[in-house]
C-alpha cells in the first residue's frame, strides 16, 4: 500500500500471473500460447485433463503453449466457449 501516493496494488501469486496479450480479428479471439497457458492455470487441470476437454491430444495442448503452433480458427472458437465457461476472464477492454 502506497499512501503518499493513494494507491493500493493487489499481487496475484506467481501461478495465477501469468502474462498475455488478447487479440481478435472481427469476433474471434485469437488464442496464443500465453492465453491458452493462462486458461489451463485458471481451470486448474493437468495438461491431459485440458487436453480431454478441449477435444484434442495432449501435445497438441503442448505444442500450443510453447507456440510451436497456434490453433485454427475453429478451435479458437471452441477455446472462446471454453473459457467462458470456466469463468476465465480475458481483461476489461474486451
Amino acid at each position: 500500500m502506497d499512501l503518499q501516493r493513494r494507491r493500493v496494488v493487489f499481487a496475484l501469486p506467481t501461478k495465477l500471473a501469468s502474462r498475455y496479450r488478447v487479440e481478435r480479428d472481427g469476433d474471434t479471439f485469437l488464442w496464443n500460447a500465453g492465453l491458452i497457458k493462462a486458461l489451463h492455470e485458471h481451470m486448474n487441470m493437468s495438461l491431459a485433463e485440458f487436453a480431454r476437454e478441449l477435444g484434442v491430444r495432449q501435445q497438441t495442448v503442448s505444442e500450443w503453449e510453447t507456440g510451436a503452433y497456434a490453433p485454427t480458427r475453429a478451435t479458437s472458437k471452441h477455446l472462446t466457449l471454453v473459457a467462458e465457461r470456466a469463468g476465465f476472464g480475458y481483461g476489461a477492454d474486451l
